[in-house]
């Protein structure tokens, strides 16, 4: 009799997975003032290191398309794993037995990058592939994970750092490189099936000359830069806005925005069965854009403070639901598009964050004015699912047949 297959297993490793992914882009910049303060490296520099890590990203988002099915997606995502324990035990030695500790910083980066990447490509379609009902749902739920993570990351750091003083970060560091670590034996024996037949799932070119696929790219870019221009920014706007300290801007900013985007996550995972996910997202986007516009335009510091903390409750379908949508629009995607809608997505992490931070230097340091810009992604948003909803109403198995 043969054994039936423990997809639970998959999915506590996928869960684990996008917990790492948190730790990788949330732990660092806890560290900034540390590491000026212990090298004497500039904020301008210590900047290359988000920047270093969302281009390894985007690189490794890109070069998943050409490598992924080809390897397999086991030894890909144990791979993940590996890089990402691997970038954060080196961030605690290299800064020390090299010349230049910036070098050491940076190439650790780089390989937790690599390992976020390859997490961000694979994760969502090894879910997508499992046998479950309610993919939709399922894949709100795994998406939440990562918004855990980054608050466990700033909670759990927070306290240690209390109790045990910043000085000994490079302890915690170790410790938190033991979860990708342990996770990467997780995924060497769970079940993992393929999204697609192999030879079956369609090249980039395909879906390149599919009008669907890039305005399913726009929603992922919209829905990357939704999220990050409002994360990214979270802590300096609740600082400045309610005159709080770096600490309480962490827990109050970045912290309380992870919480809201995991628990409305979590909520459209338990009630998708009941909702149709177009017309979610549609009032999602709507909720985007009242609440940058509470944080922008409000003089009164609650509001604004409130208009960031539900922004995270707007955004949290954003992402997972393009990407739930895309797989049932464009069922023969494969590899090819879940790692491109991934690029997509980190495209609009990296630029919008960017973008608000140049528009508030050209109006005097005013971050408010940099946030009312940043309204104009999930208004694209709201268009873009308008357009989906009017001219794409079924599914694009014809269209995909035509370009096949």
């Amino acid at each position: 009799m043969t054994k039936q297959k423990n997809y639970k297993k998959t999915l506590i490793a996928c869960y684990l997975g996008f917990v790492t992914q948190a730790i990788a882009a949330n732990f660092a910049p806890l560290l900034f003032v540390t590491f000026k303060d212990t090298y004497g490296i500039g904020f301008e520099t210590i900047a290359l290191i988000p920047l270093v890590f969302y281009l390894t990203q985007l690189l490794i988002d890109l070069a998943a398309t050409k490598f992924a099915d080809k390897i397999g997606y086991r030894t890909c995502v144990i791979a993940s794993q590996v890089l990402s324990a691997a970038g954060l035990v080196l961030m605690a030695v290299l800064p020390e037995v090299l010349p230049v500790p910036f070098i050491g910083i940076l190439v650790s980066v780089v390989f937790y990058a690599m390992g976020s990447g390859l997490v961000e490509v694979l994760v969502s379609p090894i879910v997508e592939a499992c046998p479950f009902k309610n993919k939709d749902g399922m894949m709100s739920l795994l998406h939440s994970f990562y918004c855990w993570g980054a608050v466990g990351v700033i909670l759990g750091s927070t306290l240690f750092f209390t109790l045990f003083g910043v000085q000994n970060w490079k302890i915690l560091t170790l410790i938190w490189a033991i979860i990708p670590l342990v996770n990467a034996f997780n995924f060497i024996s769970c079940p993992i099936d393929r999204l697609v037949e192999e030879g079956k799932g369609m090249r980039i070119g395909q879906l390149f000359r599919l009008p669907l696929f890039w305005l399913l790219i726009l929603l992922m870019i919209c829905a990357g830069a939704s999220e990050a221009s409002m994360a990214q920014w979270a802590s300096a706007f609740t600082e400045s806005a309610m005159g709080v300290s770096k600490t309480v801007g962490d827990l109050a900013g970045p912290c309380l925005f992870a919480a809201f985007m995991g628990i409305s996550r979590i909520l459209y995972g338990k009630m998708s069965g009941k909702l149709d996910l177009t017309k979610t997202m549609l009032a999602c986007g709507g909720l985007c854009v009242l609440c940058y516009l509470a944080a922008s335009l409000s003089a009164v510091p609650i509001v604004g403070l409130a208009g960031c903390a539900l922004c995270g409750v707007s955004v949290g379908i954003m992402w997972p639901g393009t990407i739930s949508v895309s797989s049932q629009k464009c069922p023969r995607g494969g590899t090819a598009m879940f790692a491109i809608l991934a690029l997509a997505g980190d495209l609009g992490a990296t630029v919008s964050p960017s973008m608000v931070g140049g528009i508030s230097n050209a109006f005097g340091g005013n971050l408010k004015m940099g946030l009312l810009v940043a309204t104009a992604f999930p208004l694209l948003l709201i268009i873009g699912l308008i357009v989906l909803c009017r001219k794409y109403k079924g599914s694009s198995d014809k269209e995909n047949s035509e370009v096949s």
